[in-house]
């Protein structure tokens, strides 16, 4: 007689189900964990994205709140006045003293010692509007009486560089994937449509790319920012930087999609699909367009960082982001004399989160790339 069982299969079957069930996105992350750099690089994306986001509540103080003209950033103690050891997380605030410098020949700032302020998380401070509809006054950390903590020092102004780097964040992320979304959709469309209908429309787009390609594109871009009126809204100044940046980006990316694309058109399953008689349309959507993506992700996160880098140039320029928006490049413009520097060297502070920035979107580029290289 034959015995049935109700018990389950034995555990290597079902490795072998679930090994064979993997689809192609799963079997991505799966070679992307492997990547300690591609990691680390998405851990850092995604808590640049959500300081971008939620700037109101990450940074200490309003950045437009002043306080002392240049201040150094206030260091971080475990002791107190006396030197002994501390629980709580401590600064002192700066003043300043009867002492003059005797280059400068201003009042020396140093620390109050006998005014300690305690550091806290979700701490009350300055109030805001959450993605401005949403009132709130708790910030992530902060000094636990609401007074001013200048973490990365103060500006010319008195304004806190570490609360200003957080909202420019806001700016610079978001022209550059704006930028790059737009630059993705046009270069791609453009490319997949060159490369698989050929013949004459694809020596004419792409002597056109070329025309594009040729263009100095620094000169090109400081030429076209120079000519919107300085009196000009800022929304539409930093709209006209958007579509100048994406004008001149698309056609790098189309040369890529095109490569591309005239592999895939020449492939079995490809003219196959044309042989039964599927339209165009269904060809380029259903069969080209998703080799093309694994390429297209890859290419995104490796361009984000080159305008991160181009908006930080422009704005030290002074031709990206105009008052009162705030972004990094616009931050540098303080750097613009040695003599700022030498004396005020933390104001390179936003230069860190630029590097970070980079870091993090070519870490997660190169891990995505060799995820989803199939050799």
């Amino acid at each position: 007689m034959l015995a049935f069982s109700n018990s389950p299969p034995p555990p290597e079957e079902k490795i072998k189900h679930k090994g064979g069930s993997e689809s192609y996105v799963a079997l991505v992350w799966r070679r992307l964990k492997r990547s300690w750099t591609g990691m680390s690089g998405l851990v850092l994306v995604i808590l640049l994205l959500l300081m971008a986001v939620f700037a109101e509540f990450v940074a200490p103080l309003d950045p437009k709140a002043t306080d002392t003209g240049f201040a150094p950033p206030q260091v971080i103690s475990f002791h107190d006045k006396d030197g002994n050891l501390v629980f709580l997380p401590r600064v002192y605030a700066l003043v300043e003293t009867t002492d003059l410098d005797p280059v400068t020949f201003q009042p020396i700032v140093g620390p109050d010692y006998d005014h300690p302020r305690l550091l806290g998380l979700f701490v009350k401070g300055d109030p805001y509007y959450m993605f401005g509809l949403i009132p709130g006054n708790r910030h992530l950390f902060g000094a636990t009486d609401g007074g001013p903590v200048h973490f990365l020092g103060t500006d010319k102004f008195g304004r806190d560089v570490l609360s200003r780097a957080i909202y420019g964040s806001r700016i610079s992320l978001m022209i550059a994937l704006t930028v790059v979304a737009i630059v993705t959709i046009v270069g791609t469309t453009i490319g997949m449509i060159s490369g698989y209908f050929g013949g004459v429309l694809d020596t004419w787009i792409q002597r056109f790319v070329e025309v594009v390609l040729a263009f100095p594109q620094v000169p090109l871009y400081l030429a076209l920012t120079s000519l919107i009126p300085v009196t000009a809204p800022t929304n539409v100044f930093l709209a006209f930087v958007i579509i100048v940046m994406s004008a001149l980006g698309w056609a790098q990316m189309s040369r890529e999609v095109r490569g591309k694309t005239l592999a895939l058109a020449r492939i079995d399953y490809v003219r196959a699909a044309m042989a039964i008689g599927a339209t165009d349309r269904r060809i380029i959507l259903q069969h080209i367009f998703p080799n093309v993506m694994s390429h297209v992700i890859v290419a995104v996160t490796l361009a984000i960082p080159s305008v991160v880098l181009l908006e930080s140039f422009l704005g030290f320029l002074g031709f990206a982001v105009k008052p009162p928006l705030i972004s990094w490049g616009l931050m540098l413009q303080d750097t613009s004399t040695y003599s700022v520097i030498g004396s005020y060297p933390w104001i390179l502070s936003p230069v860190a989160f630029v590097l970070v920035t980079v870091f993090a979107f070519n870490a997660l580029g190169d891990g995505l790339r060799d995820a989803i290289d199939p050799y």
